[in-house]
């Protein structure tokens, strides 16, 4: 490394390090409603009779609905679109979803009419010459009326004398004029809780207008009633006192909203008529809801997992690579400070499976400072302690320039995962692919710059110089040499493993056909709410409570002493109720956590996207594979990542374990990993091909998978260490994403050895690759090998490691 080059190294890694640390110091994180607590609700708008639902009705629906959530009193909402009709509102803190959906889900349709006399029923008007009659052919019951054909004269019901009705005139004022609403608690005249309007300057005309008109009728007489309607029915209809002058109104642009009304009915009455009318209507797709305590119990869990799976994947580096494990642990250290900035400057929302992906990442970022030691060992083997004792870095630059490829190679794999996740995931798990793509940068960065650097400057130091052994480079390791001395011929039974992985892969398929995949309420719409009891929970008790309540086909769980899940169809807020007093019966009171409801058409739109990004990712591996390596290793590859793929869905489907969206995150991180394994073997083969031309191909496999293995070993243990921590700290939310990912990365290690290489052979043997030019000059010479000095290696002519 020149001097130059490792002078701009050092300033861009300080430069990154700094910027990190104050970004860390000085931004809060944004968290998402899973970790903080909240309701989010995803609405989908309607083509309505006079508008059509596209992307500029949803944004005037989205800035109708910031106004109602304003009114909420929410601190730091978000509502944006998704889509063109898709409108997401995450309301943190808000624990009652029921009334969040009350209130930004109405239409509002707010209009003030003039009464021109009473109705004795719907149907009819009262003699008003020249009205519309309404259509009673619907069989409503008039509770709350029904239009007039022509949509502007009405007759609904009064609010004041159940069983009668108001005819009320056309529209003259909508709540489009309405300038403030406010919920004012009434001392004076006892009316409690009521809404004060204040008009804009032209409809506070209209309003004089309107109330002037009625001040003109007799006392007593219905007409001298102004009507204020909400979505078709009378919310008010106050007489106009007698101090109002006949023809001139209420004037100061102002009125007021009365109706028994409580605080809480008044506030929400307030947001709807600040907020105004949508402009097409809305329906509920997805409401999910999650305590506080959930989400600060999965914080501390994954920053439990984070720091134990850092420390133990630490340890066990120091210990394999000796000086080179303790810098590789401190460019970790910085690793972790540099995502989380990254992740916090960016914006990005961190969720529950942000946090996994983030603390997974760890696994990548040891992958690529394990590769590099790898090949630094095997470089100071064939270039012979007399010739590195004057300069350890040569050995270890060497290194970084030989396994460029593979690192870039395996990171592109895994960032075209993340993009996947981004592009097709929802909610939480997009959050997923966000910081796994941040944490394969990232890695990136620390392994090729930050890990270089300090390396190069401590193998600098003279007492490191005099001292190669205290680096990690001096020895290849113990299995590493027993592999070297006596190389496994693993590719003469390759028919025996790929046989082997069928057997395995058809009781995979078994699984899946005989007990079937179990899809989550994410995936088949539905409600699943979990409950937390004030004793311990039997889950048959509360089975069969539920089923008695009317709720046969309830899936109910138990996830420790006091808490239960349900789940069942989509249902509305009576069900819940009743499915709650079925659990207090049984377990005492219970207290709502949280709950997930997925309309049937989100869901099937879900399982699409889900089976549409597997096979995006799988066409996109292989495209790729394709065009870095030949047609047969990159089949092979793919082969032995859909292998694994269907192996986790199976163990998956024996289990009974459900498969939802944070399940999806995992496989197509096992997606990534599962290639990211096969790139770095096959990229090996690949490079004894081109310098052992007189080797036999199944030999110079064999010799591919010794070589790596040290490498798949200890990058697959730093992996597991977080993924076990995950396991056992990160609750009941990642247990789950934690058992498909171990499944997933032991899998991958063994499938690269017996399926991906095996079958590699097989298709170069079925369909060899043409012979390059100078190819038989150079099988002449490939074939005498020498033993390095003392190393236990071979090596060819120009000393490099065969």
């Amino acid at each position: 490394m020149s001097s130059r080059s490792a002078l701009w190294r050092a300033l861009l890694a300080l430069a990154v390090v700094a910027l990190s640390l104050w970004i860390t110091l000085t931004t809060p994180p944004r968290l998402g409603l899973d970790l903080r607590g909240g309701t989010r609700i995803v609405l989908q708008t309607e083509d309505g009779p006079t508008a059509r639902a596209d992307a500029a009705a949803t944004d005037r629906a989205v800035e109708v609905l910031r106004k109602r959530v304003d009114g909420l009193g929410v601190a730091e909402p978000s509502l944006a679109r998704s889509g063109e009709r898709r409108i997401v509102v995450e309301l943190p803190g808000l624990r009652d979803p029921r009334q969040a959906a009350e209130v930004i889900g109405r239409t509002a349709q707010l209009t003030f009419h003039a009464v021109k006399g009473e109705a004795q029923h719907p149907a009819g008007s009262a003699g008003s010459a020249g009205s519309e009659e309404p259509d009673g052919s619907d069989g409503s019951d008039g509770s709350e009326g029904s239009p007039a054909r022509n949509g502007t004269a009405r007759v609904l019901a009064d609010p004041d004398a159940p069983g009668r009705f108001l005819d009320l005139a056309a529209p003259d004022l909508t709540g489009d004029g309405v300038k403030s609403a406010e919920a004012v608690l009434d001392t004076t005249s006892g009316r409690g809780w009521t809404v004060d309007l204040a008009f804009r300057d032209g409809a506070a005309d209209t309003w004089a207008r309107l109330t002037g008109a009625a001040a003109c009728a007799a006392p007593g007489d219905p007409a001298r009633r102004v009507a204020i309607v909400l979505d078709d029915r009378i919310v008010s209809a106050p007489a106009m006192q007698t101090g109002v002058p006949c023809g001139a109104g209420i004037g100061g642009g102002s009125a007021q909203i009365t109706g028994g009304f409580s605080a809480q009915d008044a506030r929400d009455l307030a947001a709807l008529v600040q907020g105004g009318a949508l402009p097409v209507p809305v329906t509920t797709i997805e409401q999910s809801t999650v305590g506080p305590t959930l989400g600060a119990e999965a914080i501390r869990a994954s920053a439990w997992a984070a720091v134990i799976g850092l420390a133990c994947t630490g340890l066990f580096v120091m210990v394999v690579y000796r000086l080179l494990g303790v810098l590789a642990t401190a460019a970790l250290l910085l690793y972790g400070l540099i995502s989380y900035a990254a992740v916090v400057a960016l914006g990005a929302t961190l969720t529950l499976p942000g946090l996994a992906g983030f603390v997974l990442a760890i696994g990548i970022a040891v992958d690529a400072n394990v590769l590099v030691f790898e090949r630094a060992r095997e470089e100071y083997a064939a270039l012979g302690r007399a010739t590195t004792g004057r300069d350890l870095r040569r050995p270890l630059t060497t290194a970084f320039g030989k396994v460029w490829s593979a690192v870039a190679d395996s990171h592109v794999t895994t960032l075209l995962a993340a993009g996947l996740l981004f592009v097709f995931a929802t909610g939480p798990v997009k959050g997923f692919g966000v910081t796994l793509a941040i944490g394969v940068v990232t890695s990136l960065l620390t392994a090729m710059v930050i890990t270089r650097l300090l390396a190069d400057l401590t193998l600098r130091l003279p007492v490191v110089r005099r001292r190669p052994a205290v680096t990690g480079m001096a020895g290849l390791g113990r299995l590493r040499t027993r592999l070297t001395r006596r190389v496994p011929r693993l590719m003469v039974h390759r028919r025996r493993w790929l046989l082997s992985c069928a057997g395995l892969l058809m009781v995979a398929l078994a699984g899946i056909g005989v007990r079937g995949v179990e899809f989550g309420v994410e995936f088949t719409g539905g409600r699943v709410v979990q409950y937390t009891a004030e004793r311990p929970v039997d889950a048959d008790a509360a089975r069969a409570a539920i089923a008695k309540a009317g709720f046969p086909d309830a899936v109910v769980q138990t996830t420790g002493d006091d808490d239960v899940s349900v789940r069942v169809r989509e249902s509305g807020d009576g069900e819940q109720r009743e499915i709650r007093e079925a659990l207090t019966r049984v377990a005492g009171p219970v207290e709502v956590e949280g709950g997930d409801l997925i309309g049937p058409s989100l869901g099937g739109e879900l399982r699409t996207h889900a089976l549409l990004a597997l096979g995006l990712a799988v066409a996109a591996q292989l495209l790729y594979l394709t065009v870095r390596f030949r047609w047969t290793y990159a089949t092979a590859a793919v082969a032995a990542m859909t292998q694994d793929v269907l192996l986790v869905i199976g163990l998956f489907a024996w289990l009974g374990k459900p498969v939802d969206s944070v399940f999806l995150a995992a496989l197509l991180t096992v997606v990534g990993y599962s290639v990211n394994d096969s790139v770095v073997v096959l990229d090996r083969l690949r490079e004894l091909r081109r310098r052992g031309g007189g080797v036999p191909l199944a030999d110079l496999a064999d010799r591919a998978v010794a070589q790596t293995l040290p490498r798949t070993v200890n990058t697959g243990m730093g992996a597991l260490f977080v993924l076990v921590a995950l396991a056992f700290l990160g609750g009941d939310s990642l247990t789950d994403f934690s058992v498909a990912l171990l499944a997933g990365v032991v899998l991958g290690m063994a499938s690269t050895v017996f399926t991906a290489m095996p079958l590699a052979v097989a298709l170069e043997h079925r369909n060899p690759a043409p012979a390059a030019p100078g190819a038989a000059g150079g099988r002449s010479g490939s074939g005498r090998r020498q033993r390095a000095g003392g190393a236990g290696v071979d090596r060819d002519r120009s000393g490099a490691v065969v």
